[in-house]
């Protein structure tokens, strides 16, 4: 398995629906392999409420990502 940064290519995060809006936390970070074909994870937390998870690319405005 060989990623094609040091730096994490997408954000993870436990997507929990709400009433009215869906509350994002952050919970680890997901680098693209080389070959385009996978990724490999490293989660800080699992999610234990049944909420989704999400993977997505870091926003370019704030240079670190956030959620959408």
């Amino acid at each position: 398995m060989t990623t094609t940064s040091k730096h994490p290519s997408h954000k993870v995060y436990a997507v929990t629906k709400g009433n009215k809006r869906s509350f994002w936390r952050e919970i680890g970070a997901a680098w693209a392999h080389a070959d385009g074909e996978g990724f490999s994870l490293k989660l800080d937390m699992l999610p234990i409420n049944g909420a989704e998870i999400v993977i997505r690319k870091p926003k370019a405005e704030d240079g670190v990502g956030g959620a959408p």
